[in-house]
């Protein structure tokens, strides 16, 4: 569940404060003047009602704390008149342990967005920086340069002692190249508020139940204990199982792992039927899910005024429970080297540019051709001269090395931004191959006769001929039925990167006034490798060694 604010502002989750609530303390003193934004000093955490999902049997805050925070939960019973009379019976039962627990904290940051400039060029070069207590963890190198888009993806790992280390501090700083680092903002956690909540906001539940691979249950306690422990808690009786762990009955209702799971398990390591089952019905219970929950960066600079957002979630586990599962993998993807090899065959129907000492109308046609958002790979064919019936035979290959993730679709380029750059620029652009058919002049700009621009993603499917090639990709039948009226239904594109190889004729077009006009057609084939099956099979470019894969021969 990827929530788009504060998990303490989920309305379903009511401020995590369902437990005790906080209000914070300020110095005493003149009134605050409008715009100002004192800093608490500390908070006070009370609670006045047992919660509501178990009025007969109450919780409370631990006790104790630190300077400038006070914890209580209080009630107010009715005195006896009769003498001898026993009080009214205790609400709150069920108190946590009194004394401050130890807990491993794991704080994962997968991104941050919408951060404001720190530097002149209207980027920034934000890390991470993770305080609970006195420890600060973050590395001031790992920085991604040039950016206002971050991706992390780290995870911090500390442990503390609740509630005597309870705000967990997450800052975003800008990485400057002579220290000090300027804040761009930061948000705090309360950790207490999170540990002590019934939504069990300590640890997001997964939907699903593994025993291994990177979904794998994080918990420290499985699925049927921890549904054990939420009935005592709601006041109703342990959950009682059938012996094959299928079937569980808890407050009176029966809950059938057939209900959930239709068939057997997809999962490779599903677990064992009872601990699914018990999953399910957590998941039944408006606890808090495995989330992402993103949170605004303020600055005290500039109070008030969001300095940007990060997405991030906390897992908390005491440590008297035992030890926690294994942390989630939560590294930024990397990209794959792939290779898209383009052989050039044949152009048709192109435009006559120029005209001979004849008369005659004719073109000198070459190729030119690259990906989107690497110009410096620009290649083109060798130059079909002086044809006058726009037709060209070239028999040459492009080859594109580039990178790509898989996850986004996106091409990952990395560039400088500037000659003195230290750092590279990440930029992200859909895989499209751009190609353009010109008329080669000696004593003038050489002219444009048409533009293809294909996304490997979305590949238009090729026409078999050039006869059957029109301007519009949806137009593109396999085969004409000159007498047949009815529309040919819109074929859907092809994925490259699944396909791998495709061939045939595309249309290439001009931009008019009136729109796009077919300005000529390209015979192509289009083959996507690896980086490693670039190896195994190499290709030269144009007609170079080694020319096979195919071998091209000259036309």
């Amino acid at each position: 569940q990827i929530y788009g604010c504060e998990l303490e502002a989920v309305p379903e989750f009511e401020g995590l404060q369902d437990f005790c609530q906080t209000f914070p303390l300020y110095k005493p003193g003149r009134p605050p003047l409008p715009g100002q934004h004192p800093e608490p000093v500390g908070s006070f955490k009370v609670g006045e009602t047992p919660t509501p999902w178990d009025r007969g049997a109450g919780t409370g805050p631990p006790e104790g704390g630190h300077r400038g925070v006070s914890q209580g939960l209080f009630r107010i019973y009715p005195v006896p008149e009769e003498p001898g009379v026993s009080p009214p019976p205790r609400c709150f039962q069920r108190l946590p342990p009194s004394k401050p627990q130890e807990c491993l904290v794991r704080v994962y940051i997968v991104r941050a967005f919408d951060l404001s400039p720190r530097d002149v060029t209207g980027l920034s070069d934000p890390y991470v920086r993770v305080a609970l207590g006195r420890k600060t963890l973050g590395e001031r190198d790992r920085y991604v340069p040039n950016t206002l888009e971050p991706v992390f993806g780290r995870m911090f790992e500390l442990t503390a002692t609740i509630p005597l280390e309870k705000d967990l501090r997450v800052t975003i700083m800008d990485h400057d190249k002579v220290p000090p680092d300027q804040e761009i903002g930061s948000t705090t956690i309360d950790l207490e508020n999170r540990l002590l909540s019934h939504f069990r906001a300590h640890c997001g539940l997964p939907t699903l139940y593994h025993i291994a691979g990177p979904a794998c249950w994080r918990d420290q306690l499985c699925p049927s204990r921890t549904l054990e422990l939420l009935a005592g808690l709601r006041g109703l009786p342990a959950p009682l199982f059938n012996p094959q762990g299928t079937v569980v009955t808890l407050d009176g209702q029966s809950f059938e792992l057939g209900h959930f799971e239709s068939g057997p398990p997809m999962s490779r390591h599903p677990g064992a039927p009872r601990e699914r089952l018990a999953l399910h019905v957590l998941n039944l219970c408006e606890l808090v899910p495995e989330h992402l929950e993103t949170r605004s960066l303020q600055s005290s600079a500039q109070p008030g005024l969001e300095q940007g957002k990060v997405q991030m979630w906390v897992d908390i586990f005491p440590t008297s429970l035992g030890p926690p599962g294994p942390p989630v993998n939560i590294d930024p993807r990397k990209a794959e080297g792939y290779e898209l090899r383009c052989v050039v065959w044949n152009v048709r129907d192109t435009e006559l540019a120029d005209t001979n000492l004849l008369g005659q109308r004719m073109s000198d046609i070459y190729v030119s051709g690259w990906l989107d958002g690497l110009p410096e790979q620009r290649q083109q064919t060798d130059v079909h001269y002086r044809s006058r019936d726009g037709r060209g035979a070239f028999n040459w290959r492009f080859v594109f090395p580039f990178e790509f993730l898989a996850a986004e679709k996106l091409c990952a380029i990395r560039h400088k931004e500037h000659v003195w750059s230290s750092d590279e620029t990440l930029l992200k652009v859909p895989p499209k191959l751009i190609l353009q058919v010109w008329d080669n002049d000696k004593f003038k700009a050489d002219d444009l006769l048409g533009i293809l621009e294909l996304e490997l993603t979305r590949l238009p499917r090729p026409a078999p001929t050039a006869r059957l090639c029109r301007a519009g990709p949806q137009d593109l039948p396999w085969f004409s039925w000159p007498r047949c009226r009815a529309p040919v239904p819109a074929r859907s594109p092809l994925n490259l990167f699944r396909r791998r190889r495709a061939r045939g004729w595309w249309p290439c077009t001009m931009q008019e006034d009136s729109g796009q006009r077919l300005s000529g057609k390209l015979e192509l084939t289009l083959e996507l490798l690896t980086a490693q099956e670039a190896e195994e099979r190499p290709a030269g470019k144009g007609r170079e060694e080694p020319n096979k894969h195919p071998t091209l021969p000259e036309p």
